[in-house]
C-alpha cells in the first residue's frame, strides 16, 4: 500500500473535519467575537496579552506537540499500523480537537482559567482542590522527566544544544522587533524564519559541549526566567518561531513522500498483545495519546493559551485546527515506521529507541528531495529536542499558574500573597521539580504517565461536560468521549496496578489506585452537582407554572 494514498486521505478527511465538524462545535459552544476575551478584560502585559491567531497557533501547537505525537504512535505500531492509524484519526477529531477546542473555550468564558477553575464552580470546591493537586503532580512530573531528556540531548548532541540556545537569543530579538518596534509579522518571520534554519547549520559548526549535571543547572535557571518573564518577550516569539521547524519537518516529509513514493512493507496482521505493553484493549488508547487526545492539552489550552486570544473565533483555528496538525504529525510517525518490515521495527524499536526510529524513518522520507541523509536524520531529531525544551518550560509555567489559582483559595493573607506571587510561585515549581529529578524516581513513574495524562483529559471533558449542561447545552460531543476515556483510563490503571502488585512494586501500585479513586471520587461529584442542578431547575420551573424541564 502507497504511504502517499493514506496521507492524501487523511489530510482530506483532516480539511473536511475542519471545515464541517470544527464549525458545528464552535455553533454548539456559541462562539462569538462580541465575546471579548480575557486577554483584554484582564490585560496585565506578562500573562494576559491579546496576540495575533497566528502567533497564538504557533505558541500552543510547540507547546501541545513536542515528543508525544511521535514517541506514542511509534511505539503503539507494535499492535498493527491499522489499528494506531485508525484510533489517531477517529480520536484526533472526534475526542482530541473537542477536547481541546472545548477546554479553551470554558477557559474563555472563566477569566482565562484553568480546568480546575471550571470545576470549582460547577462540580464543587474540593473537586477543584482533588484536580488542581493531580494537574501539579503531574506536571512536576513532565518537567522533571524533560529536563533529563533535554540533558541528556544536549550531551549527545552538542549541535542541538548551542543551536536551542541560538534559537532563544533569536527569539528575544524577534519579540522586541515585533512588541516594541512594531515591524509587521509577515516581514519579520520571513527574517526569523530565514535565521532559524541557518542557526540549525551553525550548530554543527560551533557544537556546545557540556556536561549533564551543567546543563541541568543552565535548563533550571532558564525554566525560571521563561516562566516569570512576560509571554511577549520570549514564550511567544519562541514557540512560534519553532513551530516553522515543526512545519518545515512536515512539509519537507509530505514533499519526500511525493517524490519517493515509499510503500507500506509492514504486515496489516493486528497483535491483540504484545509483551511488556499489555493488551490491545485499553493500552493502545493510553499509548497514543497526544496525536489523538491528550489531558496536557487541557492544561496549556486553558493555561497559556486562552490568555493570549485576541478573538473567541480564533479557537477554532488554535484549538480545533492545532490538533488536527498534531494528528497529521502522529500519522507521518506512523507512516515512518510502517515502511519497515515488523521484524526490522521490533528489533529497532529496542536497539535505537522511539525517537531515533522517527527520525531514521522520516529521515529517509525527506532525503528523497536530493538532502543528504545524515543531515536530513539530524535535522528531524533537532527538531524533537527543541520541542522538548518547549514542553520543559511551557509546564513550569503551568505549574506556576495552578500555585497562584490554589492560593486564591487560602483564606490566610500572607500565604495567599506569598503563593500568589510569580516569582515565589516558580521557586516553588523548579525546586520540587529539580528535587524530584535527583531522585531518580521519576523514572520508575513514567509507565503509568500514559494513563494520568489520559485520565487528565477524562477529567477535563468532565468538567467542559458538566458546564455545557448548566448551561442548556446539549453535551453530546464531549459526553461520549468522556465516557469512552474514563473506560480505558480507569481500566489500565486497574491492570496497573494488579501487574505491579504481583511485581511486588507497592508504591506504584497504591499510586495507580489512588488515581482510579480520584477520578471515581470527581465522577461521583459531578452526577450529584447535576442531579442537585436539575432538581433546583424542576422546583424553580413549577413554582414559575412551567410543567418540564429540559436536561438538554
Amino acid at each position: 500500500m502507497s504511504v502517499l494514498a493514506i496521507l492524501v486521505g487523511t489530510i482530506a478527511i483532516l480539511l473536511g473535519a475542519y471545515r464541517y465538524y470544527g464549525s458545528f462545535i464552535a455553533r454548539k459552544l456559541g462562539v462569538d467575537n462580541r465575546n471579548i476575551t480575557p486577554a483584554h478584560t484582564q490585560k496585565d502585559g506578562v500573562d494576559y496579552v491579546p496576540s495575533n491567531r497566528f502567533v497564538v497557533l504557533g505558541h500552543h501547537f510547540a507547546s501541545i506537540a513536542g515528543a508525544g505525537p511521535i514517541v506514542g504512535p511509534v511505539i503503539a505500531v507494535s499492535f498493527g499500523w491499522m489499528p494506531a492509524l485508525a484510533w489517531i484519526i477517529i480520536g484526533g477529531i472526534f475526542f482530541g480537537a473537542v477536547h481541546d477546542i472545548t477546554s479553551m473555550t470554558a477557559s474563555l468564558r472563566h477569566r482565562g482559567k484553568s480546568i480546575g477553575e471550571i470545576i470549582q464552580q460547577y462540580i464543587g470546591d474540593s473537586g477543584k482542590k482533588l484536580f488542581l493537586i493531580f494537574a501539579f503532580a503531574t506536571l512536576l512530573l513532565v518537567i522533571a522527566v524533560f529536563m533529563d531528556i533535554v540533558a541528556r540531548t544536549f550531551v549527545t548532541v552538542p549541535s542541538a544544544a548551542s543551536a536551542s540556545v541560538f534559537f532563544i537569543l533569536l527569539a528575544l530579538l524577534f519579540g522586541l522587533v515585533i512588541n516594541r518596534f512594531g515591524y509587521p509579522l509577515w516581514i519579520s518571520t520571513i527574517f526569523g524564519v530565514g535565521l532559524l534554519y541557518f542557526f540549525v547549520y551553525l550548530g554543527d559548526v560551533f557544537p556546545f559541549e557540556i556536561s549533564y549535571a551543567t546543563w541541568i543547572g543552565i535548563l533550571i535557571a532558564y525554566i525560571f526566567l521563561a516562566a516569570v518573564t512576560p509571554v511577549s518577550v520570549l514564550l511567544q516569539p519562541r514557540d512560534f518561531l519553532n513551530s516553522f521547524l515543526l512545519y518545515g519537518m512536515i512539509l519537507f516529509g509530505l514533499i519526500g513522500i511525493v517524490i519517493g513514493n515509499p510503500r507500506i512493507e509492514m504486515t496489516s496482521n493486528i497483535r491483540f498483545q504484545v509483551e511488556n505493553l499489555g493488551y490491545l484493549f485499553p493500552v493502545l488508547f493510553v499509548t497514543i495519546a497526544c496525536g489523538a487526545i491528550s489531558g496536557f492539552h487541557s492544561l496549556v489550552a486553558s493555561g497559556t493559551t486562552s490568555k493570549q486570544i485576541n478573538r473567541e473565533e480564533d479557537v477554532k483555528m488554535i484549538g480545533f485546527g492545532g490538533m488536527l496538525i498534531e494528528t497529521l504529525l502522529a500519522v507521518m510517525a506512523v507512516m515512518a515506521v510502517a515502511v519497515m518490515t515488523r521484524g526490522d521495527f521490533a528489533l529497532r524499536l529496542v536497539d535505537a529507541g522511539p525517537v531515533t526510529l522517527f527520525a531514521e524513518g522520516l529521515g529517509g522520507f525527506i532525503s528523497t528531495i536530493g538532502i543528504p541523509i545524515a543531515v536530513a536524520v539530524s535535522f528531524v531529531a533537532l527538531t524533537v529536542s527543541a520541542f522538548a525544551l518547549t514542553t520543559l518550560d511551557t509546564c513550569t509555567r503551568l505549574a506556576r499558574f495552578i500555585i497562584q489559582e490554589y492560593a486564591e483559595d487560602i483564606a490566610a493573607p500572607r500565604t495567599k500573597s506569598a503563593l500568589k506571587n510569580r516569582f515565589t510561585a516558580t521557586i516553588i515549581v523548579v525546586f520540587m521539580s529539580g528535587l524530584l529529578l535527583l531522585t531518580g524516581q521519576f523514572e520508575q513513574l513514567w509507565p503509568i504517565f500514559g494513563s494520568a495524562n489520559q485520565l487528565l483529559a477524562a477529567l477535563a471533558l468532565l468538567a467542559v461536560t458538566v458546564w455545557l449542561a448548566k448551561m442548556n447545552v446539549n453535551p453530546f460531543f464531549t459526553l461520549i468521549p468522556m465516557i469512552f476515556m474514563f473506560s480505558v483510563t480507569l481500566l489500565s490503571l486497574l491492570v496497573f496496578a494488579w501487574n505491579q502488585y504481583l511485581q511486588n512494586a507497592w508504591f506504584l501500585s497504591v499510586l495507580s489506585v489512588s488515581l482510579f479513586v480520584l477520578a471515581v471520587i470527581l465522577v461521583v461529584m459531578a452526577r450529584n452537582s447535576l442531579r442537585q442542578f436539575y432538581a433546583d431547575e424542576k422546583r424553580r420551573q413549577k413554582k414559575a407554572g412551567i410543567k418540564t424541564v429540559s436536561p438538554s
